[in-house]
């Protein structure tokens, strides 16, 4: 049975404010704080690369868990900020690692729904593998394409990085999972010359009209209710889109958590940086996750305490 026993994360030091940034982009301290919900934004270091980020998460697991490097049979990174184009992120953060040459490595090229199909993929071939440990690295240090003047991304993304150490010693195992994908709208989230350019309106939107079904769906197949889930952990696209989210489909506020007020949206990561508390929260024994975004693509699961 394989399932998340760990996760590790980390964030720069680096902060750009919210509130000095008012008078540019003409926001409201309402606005800062009702609608994107992010007060201000991670920044990692010029030289910082993605793998760097990585290795740094990396070793903030490692203070929790004691990983043997040999041990590690798959190690994946998502990412659509890589290093470089070539070679693949993985193979880089591999040698940095000094992870065992028999471990398999390869990327993932998903945003902000990354995380939960790459819970899938993770599951899927270390099973068809017969393998017992595994390292799912998300990090997509956004700062890279950012437009500085951009009022509709430079509010809302920060970079940061997240590991989740799967294994045949799970605190919680996964469940059945949803995807799905609207392609024709994939211009309202893109990079065109090097700089990240969103359409906020029609994102909101997308989300908005198919995330409840979906959530509906996940939590259907799942066999379960919703008044049986503990924790729901959405994509933390903004504040807004949480909190419109939680009403849509009539959910107690307190069961659904909102944490990117310090560090901003960090894509694939958002949701594991979150679980790294939850899941040691023992009150928290069924716990839904759902990452949307750019694609525009969606997934959604159950995750169980063991």
């Amino acid at each position: 049975m394989l399932g998340i026993e760990e996760i590790g994360s980390y964030i720069p030091h680096g902060r750009i404010s919210n509130y000095s940034r008012k008078e540019k982009f003409g926001i409201t301290d309402q606005f800062i704080e009702d609608k994107i919900g992010v007060a201000e934004v991670s920044l990692k270091e010029k030289e910082e690369d993605t793998s760097d980020l990585c290795v740094k998460a990396y070793q903030n697991l490692r203070i929790k868990k004691d990983i043997a490097p040999e041990d590690v049979e798959v190690l994946i990174v998502v990412t659509q900020n890589p290093d470089y184009n070539i070679p693949h992120t993985s193979a880089i953060l591999h040698g940095a690692l000094e992870i065992s040459p028999r471990c398999a490595c390869f990327d993932i090229s998903l945003g902000c729904s990354g995380y939960v199909y790459a819970l899938s993929i993770i599951q899927s071939f270390m099973n068809a593998n017969g393998m017992k440990k595994g390292l799912l690295f998300t990090c997509d240090p956004y700062s890279k394409i950012i437009d500085l003047d951009d009022k509709n991304t430079s509010l809302l993304f920060g970079d940061g990085a997240a590991v989740t150490l799967i294994s045949d010693h799970p605190a919680y195992t996964f469940g059945k999972f949803t995807f799905g994908t609207m392609g024709k709208d994939y211009k309202n989230l893109i990079c065109e010359d090097g700089k990240l350019r969103m359409n906020g309106r029609a994102v909101f939107n997308f989300t908005a009209k198919v995330l409840p079904d979906d959530i509906e769906r996940a939590v259907k197949i799942n066999g379960i209710t919703f008044d049986k889930i503990d924790k729901f952990v959405f994509h933390q696209g903004s504040k807004f889109i949480v909190d419109t989210l939680t009403k849509r489909i009539g959910l107690p506020p307190e069961k659904v958590v909102f944490n990117a007020k310090n560090f901003g949206n960090t894509v694939s990561s958002s949701i594991p940086i979150i679980l790294e508390t939850e899941i040691h929260d023992k009150g928290n024994k069924l716990i839904l996750v759902s990452g949307f975004g750019v694609g525009l693509s969606w997934a959604s699961s159950v995750i169980k305490r063991v």
